[in-house]
This record gives C-alpha cells, sequence and structure tokens, in this order.
C-alpha cells in the first residue's frame, strides 16, 4: 500500500484514488454537494481555498487545498504538469 499527502500531513492510499480534479467545473461541484449531503465528503483543507477534488472507489469524496498537479506529482505522475502546458 502506497500513501499520497493530500497535505497538512493527512495520507490517502494512492492506489484507491480514481481521479484529482479543479474544483471549478459544475460537475465537480454537483459531485461535492452530493457526496456533502451524503455523508460522504472529507475536508482535509483545513480552512483554506479548496484547490483540487479527489474521487476515491469508495465514493468518498475529498477536498485538498493543493493543486491538482501538486498532488498527481506525489503519485508518482510527474509528466502530467507537461501535459497540461502542452495542451495551452
Amino acid at each position: 500500500m502506497q500513501l499520497c499527502n493530500v497535505g497538512f500531513g493527512n495520507m490517502l492510499n494512492a492506489s484507491r484514488i480514481l481521479g484529482v480534479f479543479g474544483p471549478d467545473s459544475q460537475p465537480v461541484r454537483r459531485m461535492t454537494q452530493e457526496a456533502k449531503a451524503g455523508g460522504m465528503l472529507i475536508d482535509v483543507s483545513q480552512g483554506r481555498k479548496t484547490r483540487a477534488v479527489l474521487l476515491m472507489d469508495s465514493g468518498h469524496v475529498v477536498l485538498s487545498y493543493l493543486q491538482p498537479e501538486t498532488i498527481s506529482a506525489r503519485l508518482g505522475n510527474e509528466n502530467v504538469k507537461e501535459e497540461a502546458h502542452a495542451q495551452e
């Protein structure tokens, strides 16, 4: 089991993360609201601005203050940032 730091020393099982998203799109906002209503939301941002939303295979939604690119790099996907800049 490999753990990924998602901010403030909070760790998630990296193999159970399905996706890392920015919080600004309407579908991600809707997913966050539905998770909150269903008791499946975990906020590890400690009151800071949410910059990444992680979807877990259990259906839980995790809010983090780290950028999605930072979390992706911590998961071992260093080329994600290069791909993001190439698409701009």
